[in-house]
């Protein structure tokens, strides 16, 4: 397929770009002309809100939007929104959600909320002087140019925490960093970060030009390479968890309290110690924390990066939650980074999103942190709890079932006898399509 490149795409209208594409990749396809706008929004104020929402847009592309409810997080009742394609997850939540409900529920507490960035440059100079330089000088000069960037967070009672100098020269001959940490209140804050970051950067190149610290060679080799905020931050740091007696555990599978509490903790500690179990482990986690942070309009793939850099901070990769059978008290906890945000971006965009806020009662930034947690807590308690019992595809495969049936074409009544004739059997694709060539007397 040869094609030919286009110029100026982003100027085309909306259609254009769709006829554009139809006709050089698609062999003219009326078909997918249908596709792309049946997923428009008719309410074409509310459409033009989605479009600008990125670049080069076309349509839409719509996922689930769940309710996973039962929730009882430090005494208070949620309904936690879940935007998810994934089958079973919101199943997977609401079953662990309602669990908890009779035994306390799930506690959290924010371990810490800073937020970091760096400037990164390159400077050919002895460290003790431009540590001398940053401490007596420069340091004092940042947060001075900042003032004017910093003032509306400072009144709200964030800002800059503090700015430190960092020496990397044995790890990269001459790189250093100014690595700020920042408490951004209820915003995810990375515009407010950058722009601070940039100024840094401005700044510093300013002030070692006037500087009489260093000698003209020292001078000219100052190089800033960039001014960024850090999506992992392990300061920014919330635990949940959930605990009660062996005894309360009151599993419905058929093995004692005692073995589902043994097995459980022996699966923990097998994420804990062997990585490739670990990321499995960890990405069922996400699966209930991306759910809540997409259907609360933050970015996902920060807290996913985040997360799993965390994960191996030691050095290996490893679990991120952890479990304790100590003293006949059964305790589950995760602590997870996450920043997020509740206002700015999205959050006072999209229609959606604004309804999960108003579902979650318009929770701080702190308060959805800690309902991410318990969400991926939960989404692991889930998908724990059915690996050491009746195992994993029981209740994910019925879950997956009406994919398959959708993807078969099967009629409603068709679906209904499925439902029924998997309601004591494992779901098997095998077997769907045997029963399904059966019912239709193939």
């Amino acid at each position: 397929m040869n094609h030919i490149p286009v110029e100026g795409f982003s100027k085309i209208t909306k259609q254009g770009k769709i006829d554009w594409l139809v006709n050089e990749y698609l062999d003219g396809n009326e078909e997918y002309q249908t596709i792309l706008k049946q997923y428009w929004n008719e309410n074409s104020d509310l459409q033009k809100l989605h479009d600008e929402f990125s670049e080069n847009t076309i349509s839409n592309f719509y996922m689930p939007y769940g309710i996973a409810p039962n929730f009882l997080i430090d005494g208070k009742l949620f309904a936690l929104p879940m935007a998810v394609e994934e089958s079973s997850v919101v199943a997977a939540a609401s079953k662990a959600a309602k669990f908890w409900i009779d035994k306390g529920g799930f506690k959290t507490t924010i371990i810490n909320n800073e937020k970091l960035g760096h400037t990164h440059f390159i400077f050919d100079v002895e460290s003790h002087k431009l540590q001398h330089f940053f401490n007596f000088n420069l340091k004092k000069k940042l947060f001075e140019a900042t003032e004017a960037i910093t003032a509306n967070m400072r009144n709200r009672g964030g800002g800059i925490l503090d700015i430190k100098l960092i020496d990397k020269t044995a790890e990269m001959p001459n790189y250093y960093q100014l690595k700020a940490s920042f408490d951004t209140v209820d915003s995810m804050g990375a515009n407010f970060i950058n722009s601070c970051l940039e100024q840094f950067g401005k700044t510093l190149k300013q002030e070692v030009a006037i500087s009489e610290d260093f000698t003209e060679e020292e001078r000219s080799s100052l190089q800033i390479v960039m001014n960024i905020l850090s999506n992992f931050t392990p300061d920014c740091i919330v635990r949940a968890e959930v605990s009660c007696k062996i005894e309360d555990l009151k599993d419905d599978s058929g093995i004692s309290n005692e073995e589902f509490a043994r097995k459980f903790k022996q699966a923990v500690t097998i994420a804990e110690i062997e990585p490739f179990r670990a990321t499995t482990h960890n990405k069922g986690i996400m699966n209930g924390v991306d759910a809540v942070v997409i259907a609360t309009g933050n970015d996902f793939r920060a807290t996913e990066a985040c997360a799993h850099a965390y994960a191996a901070k030691d050095g290996r990769y490893s679990s991120l939650t952890h479990c304790t059978t100590d003293n006949g008290i059964f305790r589950f906890w995760i602590d997870l980074p996450i920043s997020v945000g509740v206002v700015g971006g999205l959050t006072n965009l999209h229609p959606l999103v604004k309804f999960s806020l108003a579902l979650l009662g318009k929770p701080s930034a702190q308060e959805l942190m800690s309902i991410l947690a318990v969400s991926g807590l939960a989404q692991n308690f889930g998908a724990l709890r059915s690996l050491v019992t009746t195992g994993i595809q029981k209740g994910h495969m019925k879950m997956h079932l009406l994919n398959i049936l959708n993807q078969m074409g099967a009629t409603e009544e068709e679906k209904q006898h499925f439902v029924t004739y998997f309601k004591d059997k494992t779901v098997t694709h095998h077997e769907v399509i045997n029963e399904f060539n059966r019912l239709r007397g193939n």
